[in-house]
């Protein structure tokens, strides 16, 4: 049997990133699971990155392009700043970003949200799927998990929410791509920006909602291996 591996062959690459407005800021959260086929190469990364003091970006497909995509727009960020002698505007912000995915679409597989909050327009969230289209919307999701969310974000967002309800809707929208995608998982991560700044929030796996037919958390294989069993049904 042949068992050589492929190395040029695509690997399939999945997420769940999201971004939500809410009355006086923004809230993104992302989960951790970084994945190469059916590996995961790293259970507890961090996929929301900071652009400027008051700019963010969740970052979806390949982790090497969405990084380098954002390490050159948080360099040009940086000299933007230094030249007006003031923060930059979150749609400066995600308009760099779409410059970048668009001039390099060809070779770039990245979908990126940009959030955050400036004195001008407050808390803004900007979506640029792969192609580098820029798209302004009142939340924005991304990645593989999205998939599961469309229909749950459309009876579950509504204008004018508080800063906890959006970031519990954050929380239970990615603990529900999780539970569904199996390219999705790990810990949910969170970041509200506002007027007053950042706060970042960490949610590991056992404190999230549980969705159907998914198991309580174990702490060994062991702890399921000695359960008792169901008792039969009766008939």
């Amino acid at each position: 049997m042949d068992h050589k591996l492929d190395l040029s062959a695509p690997h399939s690459m999945g997420t769940t990133i999201i971004g939500v407005t809410y009355d006086g800021g923004v809230v993104l959260g992302a989960d951790s699971r970084t994945s190469t086929g059916v590996y995961v190469a790293n259970r507890a990364s961090d996929k929301i990155t900071q652009l400027t003091d008051n700019v963010y970006v969740c970052r979806s497909g390949s982790a090497a392009d969405s990084q380098i995509v954002s390490d050159y727009v948080r360099y040009f960020l940086h000299q933007h700043t230094i030249q007006l002698g003031q923060p930059a505007t979150v749609k400066v912000a995600a308009n760099l970003a779409r410059l970048l995915s668009y001039n390099n679409k060809n070779v770039l597989q990245t979908g990126l949200i940009v959030g955050g909050w400036d004195k001008y327009e407050g808390g803004k969230i900007y979506g640029i799927p792969l192609g580098g289209t820029i798209i302004e919307q009142p939340f924005a999701i991304g990645g593989s998990g999205s998939s599961y969310l469309y229909g749950f974000f459309d009876q579950a967002w509504r204008e004018g929410m508080t800063k906890d309800e959006a970031e519990q809707l954050v929380v239970k929208a990615v603990s529900l791509a999780i539970a569904r995608d199996g390219a999705s998982g790990g810990v949910v991560r969170t970041v509200i920006i506002n007027s007053d700044g950042v706060t970042r929030n960490f949610y590991p796996g056992d404190k999230l909602p549980l969705w159907h037919e998914e198991m309580e958390p174990q702490n060994s294989l062991l702890d399921i291996l000695n359960a008792s069993a169901p008792e039969p049904m009766n008939i």
